[in-house]
């Protein structure tokens, strides 16, 4: 794996981190009951642009939580007993959300996510993700490690982006902590201090 980010790339990186940060995104992490093509959210957290907390919440999924999921998260189904299910979930979200752009560390799979969750309750999705923004790809392109099998760039972990951005902030695979990583990450790369207002100088 070569490392050959120009300062083009890297400077578009920047630019378009700034630009991201200057749209005052929302920041959303969910946390799931695996990875799988019917797994489902078991919760959710939503952060202004400031940092501040919108929404943070255990979901109550249909299915258990496998053993080996709750290792990495730690969300039992002790826990979300008596957490709301989805639907009733979903229509403050959905307020909360509209017309914001989202900036989301891998996207995809958050979406992906959302997108599986609302069928499982047969609810209809209005596709979000053309309001979204994923911080692993612009991190990755920021990074600058290319991968020649994929012809792209390397993509990293949450975890390792903030230690590689030298970022105080845990990785806990719970929700608010992600998104709170999630948002310092996207500031790193615009060269912007994450305790800090939003708005570059």
């Amino acid at each position: 794996m070569t490392d050959i980010v120009t300062p083009s790339a890297r400077a578009q990186a920047t630019s378009l981190a700034l630009a991201a940060l200057t749209s005052r995104p929302l920041y959303l992490d969910t946390e799931t009951t695996g990875l799988g093509a019917y797994d489902e959210i078991v919760e959710v957290c939503l952060l202004e642009a400031d940092g501040s907390v919108l929404l943070t919440s255990l979901v109550r999924p249909q299915r258990p939580i496998p053993a080996d999921v709750v290792r990495i998260h730690g969300i039992s189904d002790a826990e979300v007993a008596a957490a709301p299910a989805w639907p009733e979930l979903w229509p403050q979200i959905a307020e909360l959300i509209e017309g914001r752009r989202l900036a989301i560390y891998n996207a995809d799979f958050d979406l992906r996510m959302m997108r599986q969750t609302h069928a499982a309750y047969g609810l209809p999705w209005e596709r979000h993700e053309r309001q979204s923004l994923c911080i692993m790809k612009l991190y990755a392109q920021f990074r600058g490690d290319w991968n020649a099998t994929y012809r792209s760039y390397r993509w990293h972990s949450l975890e390792n982006a903030g230690r590689q951005c030298g970022i105080p902030l845990p990785n806990s695979h719970r929700a608010l902590d992600d998104a709170r990583l999630t948002r310092a990450v996207l500031h790193a790369i615009a060269g912007q201090d994450y305790h800090t207002s939003d708005s570059p100088a």
